[in-house]
């Protein structure tokens, strides 16, 4: 990113956020795309490196294992073309682009996705897994449209955009249909509610329906009871320093986008504790967790869930840009800088 260019966007974002403290009533929302175009130089395409589609068309998982699984995993390609967006490379957005198409080339007509057997046996044809992987696509395709119309190239995407609509809206109504029951099944891992919500407010200001925006802020409501008094996210019921930064994360996305004050304010409680487990050396704390690092649990192609090294990093640039946070900053470069190396190191 050039100098000068970097200079302005913080100049904008610290005029935003003086707003903001000053009164949330006449907030100047943050724009997502500004605060990705501020994101350290290399930053991006690095952590963004692995979400370009095969030339099936496959991200995630799917890619992993060479076939249609099921649709949350094509959130990678949507990844994809954000990062390729806030780049100014729209033959890389439109490389990308054909994850997202692929997804839709197996939406039912109940406006599911078709589900294929994992490799661990499981699968999301039952209707709670159907409408889990169909939320976790959606909330980063209604993240992607939101970035497009915020940047210089929404022009380049209208015609598919315009035809996304309708699929767009029968996708939501049919995770609609199951809202209740996210809250229900899913209460173990707040980190998916504030997903679900994601995926219904962004979807929601794509599609202007308040109903959907509704649905995102009760999920939000109740994601939020679900920290101990220290305010850190509990995951089967205890804390878990992989799985507490998406929760920070993926609602720093949606607050982005749909004005969340209760959640912005239980943000820097959770942000504090993340900030503990995070070893001088970059590396992830792992102790204690309930849910990754040490083998609890298992993705379902069989290995253990590691640490989201890649959510941390983002999660913290995202609020030390937005907040002016040095500490949040720094923490994010050490975890960067950490995960690079790893990442070098096992080639």
């Amino acid at each position: 990113m050039k100098p000068i260019f970097f200079a302005v966007v913080v100049a904008s974002l610290t005029c935003a956020a003086a707003i903001f403290s000053a009164d949330h009533a006449v907030l100047p929302r943050l724009h997502e795309y500004d605060i990705l175009r501020a994101f350290p130089p290399g930053r991006l395409a690095a952590l963004s490196s692995g979400d370009r589609p095969t030339a099936q068309g496959f991200s995630g998982e799917n890619r992993r294992i060479g076939r249609w699984i099921e649709a949350g995993p094509q959130r990678g390609s949507c990844r994809g073309v954000i990062a390729a967006v806030v780049a100014d490379d729209l033959a890389a957005a439109d490389d990308c682009w054909r994850g997202i198409d692929i997804a839709f080339a197996h939406q039912r007509a109940d406006g599911g996705f078709e589900a294929e057997i994992r490799p661990n046996g499981q699968s999301a044809r039952p209707y709670s897994a159907a409408v889990e992987t169909a939320f976790f696509f959606l909330q980063e395709l209604g993240r992607t449209i939101l970035v497009i119309r915020q940047s210089p190239h929404a022009a380049h995407f209208q015609e598919r955009l315009a035809a996304l609509q309708p699929k767009i809206r029968r996708a939501c109504a049919f995770i609609a249909l199951g809202s209740d029951q996210i809250i229900t099944t899913t209460s173990h891992a707040p980190n998916r509610i504030i997903i679900a919500a994601k995926a219904f407010g962004t979807c929601g200001l794509v599609l202007a329906d308040d109903a959907l925006i509704g649905i995102a802020r009760r999920l939000m409501a109740h994601a939020l009871t679900l920290r101990d008094a220290e305010g850190v996210f509990l995951e089967k019921g205890g804390r878990d320093s992989s799985y507490n930064v998406v929760s920070i994360l993926m609602g720093q996305m949606l607050a982005l986008h749909v004005a969340l004050p209760e959640f912005e304010a239980a943000l820097p409680a959770a942000v504090a504790w993340q900030l503990t487990r995070i070893l001088p050396s970059g590396e992830i704390d792992v102790t204690g967790n309930t849910r990754t690092g040490v083998g609890q649990e298992f993705s379902y192609t069989g290995t253990p869930k590691k640490v989201n090294y890649t959510e941390i990093i983002f999660a913290l640039t995202y609020y030390g840009l937005s907040h002016h946070d040095s500490a949040a900053l720094a923490a994010a470069d050490r975890v960067f800088a950490y995960q690079q190396h790893q990442s070098s190191s096992s080639e």
